[in-house]
């Protein structure tokens, strides 16, 4: 009997023969049937299609289909998949199907989607013109290449602006070093937000600056001022006007009488001859160049980058000089 003949073994008799013709056809029934009570688990619901991928998988397990069937039934289990959230798998069962049968428009579609979800977004464009090519007038392939081709264009206008960012914060962090300045933890954040300094088209620094009333525990706070400018040019400019702060946007109010004080300044002390203004450099702790870059990188869309390239380890080289926290005193 075939079922008693050594793994390997050629059929020598006629009984043999046909005992080999009956097991196949067994097993294509058992097959096709098994493929069949798949596709019927698919239909009763999400809480039967680990059924279904039972009945693919001993359907594939016969291998008694031709490549054209076996295709489809891979095709079958790719699509529970990718109802389960199994996308790996989705993904594998796609290419198998694929390879079995160039022709299965429904395993480039699946490969397309599962591809989609893993984010393997020029893969996913791949099997879409793939199968286009053979299927030109596949409406779900031409409606998932437009939904990737747009994904893809968010992703290269989210790239740009990445880099874009991660290139002004580089080109800031060079600046100060060509300058020779120190820059140490920023300070009073509560008080200035993530304003940050800017480099102009003209390559000039200009710095957000907070100006501290330490004995009445106020505070001005100048979102631009430019490397170029003088205290005193600020200062002349507070005398005549009060500084206002709105969600950090700073603007100048013209008081309507120019003797007046400012609403804190009851006692109509900090005039323009008055006030001293004192500052102090060189304190606190010296950011690396990394540290820096991760700085200016807040709230920008390269916030979350965690590398910054091959010098991004290195220590801001400079002159003794520092930056530090400025403050206005009485």
């Amino acid at each position: 009997m075939a079922l008693l003949m050594e793994k390997g073994a050629e059929p020598q008799t006629e009984k043999e023969f046909a005992d080999l013709d009956a097991i196949a056809a067994l097993k294509e029934s058992a097959a096709i049937e098994l493929k069949e009570e798949g596709n019927k688990y698919v239909k009763m619901g999400k809480k039967h299609y680990s059924e279904a991928i039972n009945c693919y998988t001993r359907a594939i397990n016969q291998k008694a289909l031709s490549d054209t069937e076996t295709s489809i039934i891979f095709s079958n289990r790719a699509h529970v998949n990718l109802l389960l959230g199994n996308y790996g798998r989705a993904l594998s069962d796609s290419e198998e199907a694929m390879k079995l049968s160039p022709t299965n428009v429904k395993a480039f579609y699946r490969a397309a989607k599962a591809s989609l979800s893993l984010n393997k977004l020029v893969e996913a464009k791949t099997y879409c013109e793939n199968g286009l090519d053979g299927n030109p007038d596949n409406e779900e392939l031409k409606k998932l290449l437009k939904q990737i081709d747009s994904q893809i264009s968010e992703r290269q206008q989210h790239e740009a602006k990445v880099s874009k960012a991660l290139t002004t914060a580089k080109d800031l962090v060079s600046a100060i070093e060509d300058r020779g300045l120190k820059v140490g933890k920023a300070m009073f954040q509560e008080l200035t937000g993530l304003k940050k300094p800017i480099l102009d088209k003209d390559h000039i620094l200009h710095w957000p600056v907070l100006l501290l009333y330490a004995e009445v525990m106020s505070s001005d706070f100048i979102e631009d001022f430019c490397e170029t400018d003088m205290f005193s040019a600020h200062l002349d400019l507070i005398s005549f006007f009060s500084l206002v702060s709105l969600d950090h946007k700073s603007y100048y109010n013209k008081r309507i009488d120019s003797s007046a004080p400012l609403p804190w300044d009851k006692e109509n002390a900090y005039t323009r001859d008055a006030i001293e203004l004192y500052y102090e450099a060189g304190s606190g702790v010296c950011l690396s160049k990394r540290e820096i870059i991760s700085n200016f990188l807040q709230g920008t869309v390269a916030s979350h980058l965690e590398s910054f390239g091959d010098d991004e380890i290195d220590a801001v080289k400079s002159s003794p000089k520092g930056v530090s926290s400025i403050g206005m005193l009485l």
